[in-house]
């Protein structure tokens, strides 16, 4: 729990500085996620990567305000993100939320597993943030190398239900993060 804890601490830091680099003026340009302008990307980023991590961590199911929220029709949208974020990390600091499983509303995972998708939503979204919005993600290597374990342990499961596109070619000198990026169906050299 301590490794996990800690790339998720990172990883949430990462968004947060990411989502304060948004400019207003871009919320309806395109994204890496053809599906979702850049307003709809980050609406559902702040939603599961912020209140989802510490509805999980609390087994407790979003309320339906939530889901419904224009999160960035607040001025304030970027800090109230990371404030939330904040409340989410510290939920998961508790080692209880680590153990047993979640209830995912007729199934469960084991929470672990839940975390582990959790924070690869924080930062595979947040590299589409960033990459729609001219910026860089920064990320130890650890923390990295963490996100493509996740991710390669995961990517099968999120093809089976549209959540990742097949695999891109791997550079032969793609970075740990570009790593992960690929695997997940990313083109980690994707522009506007």
């Amino acid at each position: 729990m301590k490794n996990e804890h800690r790339a998720m601490t990172e990883c949430a830091a990462e968004a947060a500085r990411i989502a304060r680099g948004v400019d207003p003026g871009r919320l309806a340009g395109p994204t890496p996620c053809a599906e979702w302008d850049l307003r709809g990307l980050v609406n559902h980023w702040v939603l599961y990567s912020s209140h989802g991590l510490e509805h999980r961590a609390l087994r407790k199911p979003l309320p339906d305000e939530l889901t419904a929220c224009d999160f960035t029709a607040d001025a304030d949208w970027a800090e109230q993100y990371a404030a939330q974020l904040d409340r989410a990390v510290a939920a998961w600091a508790d080692p209880a939320a680590w153990e047993g499983e979640i209830d995912l509303g007729g199934s469960a995972m084991p929470a672990k597993e839940i975390a582990l998708m959790l924070i690869e939503e924080l930062v595979l979204h947040g590299w589409d943030v960033a990459r729609a919005t001219g910026q860089e993600v920064r990320l130890s290597q650890e923390s990295a190398a963490f996100v493509l374990r996740a991710v390669e342990s995961n990517a099968e499961i999120y093809r089976q239900y549209q959540g990742f596109a097949d695999p891109v070619d791997r550079p032969a000198t793609a970075t740990t993060l570009e790593l992960a990026l690929a695997a997940s169906g990313r083109d980690p050299q994707w522009t506007e």
